[in-house]
């Protein structure tokens, strides 16, 4: 039988070619296939030739094709030479003298299936399920080894391949996988290759799994995380770069896997805006005034830098619906939001990150209004900590930030107008204590804040209603 050179590769021959029977000679190569090119004088040379390979159709019985079709290659034969064909173990096999052997005992007393070496001429059958033009372009690779001519494209090498692997030519395999890992390869050729891949040792196939098979569960959810850290600060164009980013987190297939690489992200960049705003507002004056200086301009640089990081990331986690835990920690905030107070009462900020109250009030404004509108359901407690902790930044940013920009009055308003909504779905005791600090939201003319006039005449309607518990003995 045919060699262990390989389990992956151990296949005894086709179960159509083993029978090594009577020729053919109805017609030749020549005849049939002119699309090959002529690459050796040897190759269908019949006076030289030892070896006459006949080519059939093996049909599946289920093969709805035209019968005529596989009638025009039943009796297709070639002339090949067994010296040749032999660096393929297949032909190496079959024309081994313990092969004819075996066949010739298994086969004794029927003529039909007799191995035929009349005259030192082998006869070969060779099953195909198509036209045969990729076979005979290997037959004729045994002959010319001619791989960068012939292996010039993925497809070809994807044609060709199968054949290799059917005949154990192996220079020729290995002449395909090397083609295949060198070039790209469209959608359907990579599932090509991913059927193949199982024919393959495992040395020839590495290079191939390497490129389509990531090897750790989390792979994805790392490339997505390095994405998001590049598009934060390693692009020079940043706003294009977080726009495609943006887009892949969109068609990702997983919102969980981006929801752990957003709050991956959000939690790192909270961390240092953090960090930068404690070490601006407890400065450590151990160095010239000089180099303090410097050091606090680094610190409100970074913070500034990294609030509007964070801006993109409140954005993106609240349209993929994945920012609750993002509402969970901004609630949580009570010892930044006291150190953001105490910046924003210096001046220094003011030349050298002006717009660094608008980020973090921006920041507040979307985590408050996705909550505000339902798009993310949280806690009471939740809810009331995120107006408790984020209302006295506000009301120092109107106090301290001027002149006050237009853009900067709209975005008062609208956060204003959002805590409100929030302060009404809270008990009424902590709606008391609440919008009694958002009488800094009245204006000279009383109609130009009608949101705050709304919020108190609903809490006093609510409060001049009669206990509901009674009406439920």
């Amino acid at each position: 039988m045919i060699p262990n050179s390989s389990r992956k590769r151990q296949r005894p021959p086709h179960h159509h070619a083993s029978a090594i029977v009577e020729a053919f000679p109805h017609r030749t190569i020549s005849e049939s296939s002119q699309k090959l090119p002529r690459t050796s004088s040897s190759f269908n040379d019949p006076s030289t030739a030892d070896v006459i390979l006949r080519f059939f159709t093996d049909r599946s019985p289920f093969d709805s094709s035209n019968p005529s079709d596989s009638a025009r290659h039943s009796d297709l034969q070639i002339y090949l030479h067994s010296r040749v064909i032999s660096r393929a173990k297949y032909f190496s096999t079959l024309l081994s003298d313990r092969w004819q052997h075996q066949a010739n005992n298994h086969n004794a007393g029927h003529d039909s299936r007799t191995i035929a070496n009349c005259n030192n001429m082998f006869h070969l059958n060779l099953g195909v399920h198509d036209d045969p033009t990729v076979h005979l372009t290997v037959l004729q690779l045994l002959y010319t080894y001619d791989f960068p001519t012939v292996i010039a494209s993925a497809s070809t090498a994807l044609e060709i391949l199968p054949v290799a692997l059917e005949l154990l030519f192996e220079d020729c395999v290995k002449a395909c996988v090397k083609f295949l890992e060198a070039v790209p390869w469209s959608e359907e050729e990579e599932k090509r290759v991913l059927s193949l891949i199982p024919l393959l040792r495992e040395e020839e196939s590495k290079e191939l799994l390497a490129r389509v098979s990531p090897g750790e569960d989390d792979f994805c959810e790392e490339m997505l995380h390095g994405l998001i850290e590049k598009a934060m600060y390693s692009q020079p164009n940043m706003a294009f770069v977080k726009v495609f980013v943006a887009k892949l987190l969109r068609d990702f297939s997983s919102r969980e896997s981006a929801r752990r690489v957003l709050e991956r992200a959000f939690d790192a960049n909270l961390r240092i805006v953090k960090e930068s705003l404690e070490q601006y507002s407890s400065p450590d004056f151990r160095g010239d005034h000089n180099e303090t200086e410097a050091i606090q301009r680094l610190h409100l640089h970074t913070a500034m830098t990294n609030g509007r990081h964070l801006l993109w990331l409140v954005e993106m986690m609240i349209e993929l619906k994945v920012a609750d835990s993002a509402v969970k920690q901004w609630s949580e905030q009570a010892a930044f939001t006291v150190d953001l107070q105490k910046a924003f009462r210096d001046d220094a900020w003011r030349n050298i990150v002006p717009g660094l109250p608008a980020v973090m009030l921006r920041c507040t404004c979307k985590l408050a209004s996705a909550v505000a509108a339902g798009t993310i359901l949280s806690s009471r407690q939740v809810r009331m900590k995120l107006v408790k902790d984020w209302l006295p930044v506000l009301i120092s940013c109107k106090d301290n930030v001027s002149p006050m920009l237009p853009s900067h009055k709209t975005l008062y308003l609208e956060l204003e107008e959002t805590f409100l909504r929030i302060i009404s779905t809270l008990p009424m005791s902590d709606a008391q204590v609440l919008l009694q600090q958002c009488l800094s939201f009245s204006t000279r003319n009383v109609e130009d804040c009608p949101h705050l006039v709304t919020a108190f005449n609903t809490w006093f309607r609510r409060a001049s209603q009669p206990p509901q518990m009674e009406n439920l003995d």
